[in-house]
C-alpha cells in the first residue's frame, strides 16, 4: 500500500513538474512575443507603411472634398462627375493607352527574341550585346529623353505619336529581356535536346516549347512596359509634339497652370488606383495559374 502510494505522489509530482515547466515556456513565449511585437523592426515597418500610403489616403480625401482647397468642405461627388466631361483629359489618357500598348507589344516581341537569342546562341559580340541591352536602364531619364529628340531631329522625324511610340518601345526593351533571361535561367536545356531527339524542328521547339515555358515572364514583361510607359513624364516630355499629350504630361500641365493639384486630377488618381489593385489582384491569380502549369 505505501509502495502504491508513493508511486501515485511521485506521478503527480512528475506531472505538476512539466506543468510547471510548461506554464513557464509559455510565459517565457509570451514575454517574447510581447517584446517582439514591440522590435525596432516592427516600429520602422509601421512608419514606412504610413509614409508610403498616407499621401494616397490624403489623395482619396481631397477627392471627395467638395471645395478645391485641403480645408473640408463636406462631401462630394462633383469632381468625379465632372471628371466624366474633361474631353481634353481622356484624350490625353487615350493616347496613353495606344502607346503603351502597343509599345508594350513591341517591347515585349524584341525583348523575348533578343533573351532567347542570346542566352542560348553563341555569336560574335554576345557579351557586348549583353551590355549595351542595359543601357537604357542605368541612363538618367533626362539623357535619354534628350538623346532621341537628337537622333529625331537629326532623321527628320516629326514629334508626335509615332516619335514616342519608338522612345517607350526602346526604354521597354531591356526590361522584357531581363524577366525573360530570369526564366530562361531557370529554364532545363534538356527539355530541347528531348524534343530535337523526337524529331520537332527549331520553329516548333520554340513555339511549342520554349515559349510556353517562358509565358510567366513574356506575361511580367509585358506588364511591367505598360506600366512604365503609362507612366512616363521625363522622356515623353522631349520627344512629344502638338496633339501628342499623354496622361502625365496632362497631369503636369495641368498642376501648373492651375497652381497645385485639382480635385479632378485627385479623382483621376483613385480611379487609376482602384483599377490598378483589381487589374493586379486578377492578373496575379492568373500567373499562378500559368506558372502551376
Amino acid at each position: 500500500m505505501n509502495r502504491w502510494l508513493n508511486l501515485v505522489f511521485n506521478r503527480l509530482g512528475k506531472h505538476q513538474a512539466e506543468n510547471g515547466s510548461r506554464g513557464e515556456a509559455s510565459r517565457h513565449a509570451k514575454r517574447g512575443a510581447g517584446a517582439k511585437s514591440f522590435s525596432f523592426s516592427r516600429l520602422v515597418f509601421v512608419v514606412t507603411m504610413i509614409f508610403l500610403f498616407l499621401p494616397l489616403g490624403v489623395l482619396v480625401v481631397s477627392s471627395f472634398n467638395d471645395a478645391t482647397s485641403m480645408s473640408w468642405a463636406g462631401f462630394s461627388l462633383r469632381w468625379y462627375q465632372r471628371l466624366l466631361v474633361e474631353r481634353e483629359l481622356w484624350r490625353s489618357l487615350q493616347n496613353s493607352a495606344i502607346i503603351a500598348l502597343s509599345s508594350a507589344l513591341s517591347a515585349t516581341v524584341i525583348g523575348t527574341f533578343g533573351a532567347i537569342g542570346i542566352n542560348w546562341y553563341r555569336f560574335k559580340f554576345r557579351s557586348y550585346i549583353q551590355t549595351i541591352s542595359f543601357l537604357p536602364m542605368i541612363l538618367p531619364e533626362i539623357i535619354v529623353g534628350v538623346s532621341l529628340s537628337i537622333f529625331f531631329a537629326s532623321l527628320g522625324i516629326p514629334l508626335g505619336l509615332f516619335s514616342i511610340y519608338i522612345a517607350h518601345t526602346s526604354f521597354n526593351i531591356p526590361f522584357v529581356y531581363l524577366l525573360v533571361t530570369a526564366r530562361l535561367h531557370e529554364f532545363d536545356f534538356a527539355i530541347i535536346e528531348a524534343a530535337h531527339d523526337l524529331g520537332a524542328t527549331e520553329k516548333q521547339v520554340l513555339f511549342k516549347v520554349t515559349l510556353p515555358v517562358c509565358l510567366p515572364g513574356i506575361i511580367a514583361g509585358f506588364l511591367t512596359a505598360v506600366t512604365l510607359s503609362l507612366e512616363d513624364f521625363v522622356i515623353t516630355f522631349f520627344v512629344a509634339g502638338p496633339g501628342s499629350t499623354t496622361l502625365p504630361i496632362f497631369i503636369f500641365s495641368a498642376i501648373t497652370r492651375r497652381g497645385g493639384m485639382t480635385p479632378v486630377i485627385s479623382a483621376l488618381s483613385v480611379v487609376m488606383i482602384l483599377g490598378t489593385v483589381v487589374l493586379t489582384y486578377l492578373l496575379r491569380n492568373f500567373l499562378k495559374y500559368i506558372a502551376a502549369k
